[in-house]
């Protein structure tokens, strides 16, 4: 249950971002780019400081546009560090310029980021979780955290938890169909993986037993049947 919800609506910083952006799916690259740049900027600073800079973020990051900050040079590297308009990190700033390229090369091996997000939205025949997502943005992009990985994924509809169901906004997303759910219908859909056994296990081979192994079986059993809880974590704030 995301507690963004109650700070959000209505604020003059955070209200439209929130009712219209956070949590919606999205296909376009530089809308992609612009989100991944954001969120990496965000580390250690609130989300507040992020949307109060994010024009600054657009000019000098010439439009959020791939080919344009892929191909930065020193010359540029210096400009950014000095731009009181932005977040002046270097490590933030090569990572900026790293992902751009990380980015163009998904186009040959993907077609596109959007495509590489959908190609890895299911593991093992699953929904991708937090988990795996954080593994794969790990080996794939540069300044790319847990906490980093999941804003961003869930900024998208990637993974669940944006809104709480009786936000206004989680209504409209669930309209257009959030990736996350596509990915629980693709999961239902997607073919067993070979040796799978289905919903049920077999049952134990009938055969005489010794009353103590019999014993050990019941309550090896008994421990199968145990439920962990997921929690999943909401926006910041």
């Amino acid at each position: 249950m995301s507690g963004y919800c109650d700070i959000a609506p209505n604020h003059p910083i955070h209200g439209q971002y929130h009712d219209r952006e956070y949590g919606f799916p999205q296909r376009d690259e530089s809308d992609l780019f612009e989100r991944l740049i954001l969120e990496i900027n965000q580390a250690g600073l609130s989300w507040e400081t992020i949307l109060r800079k994010r024009e600054g973020f657009r000019r000098a990051y010439s439009g959020f546009d791939v080919d344009t900050v892929a191909g930065y040079g020193e010359a540029d590297r210096l400009r950014l560090l000095e731009d009181a308009g932005i977040i002046r990190n270097r490590l933030k700033v090569d990572a900026a310029i790293h992902n751009a390229q990380v980015i163009q090369q998904l186009r040959g091996s993907h077609g596109g980021f959007a495509q590489w997000l959908d190609a890895h939205q299911l593991l093992d025949g699953k929904p991708r979780d937090k988990t795996g997502w954080i593994k794969l943005f790990k080996q794939t992009f540069r300044f790319t955290g847990g906490e980093i990985t999941n804003e961003f994924l869930m900024s998208l509809s990637y993974l669940p938890g944006a809104h709480r169901e009786s936000c206004p906004a989680y209504q409209r997303i669930d309209k257009l169909k959030p990736y996350w759910r596509r990915a629980q219908a693709l999961a239902k859909s997607a073919p067993k993986p070979s040796g799978a056994s289905g919903a049920a296990k077999p049952a134990p081979v009938k055969a005489a037993k010794a009353p103590a192994r019999t014993a050990a079986s019941k309550t090896a059993t008994a421990k199968n049947k145990a439920v962990a809880k997921k929690t999943v974590r909401g926006k910041r704030g």
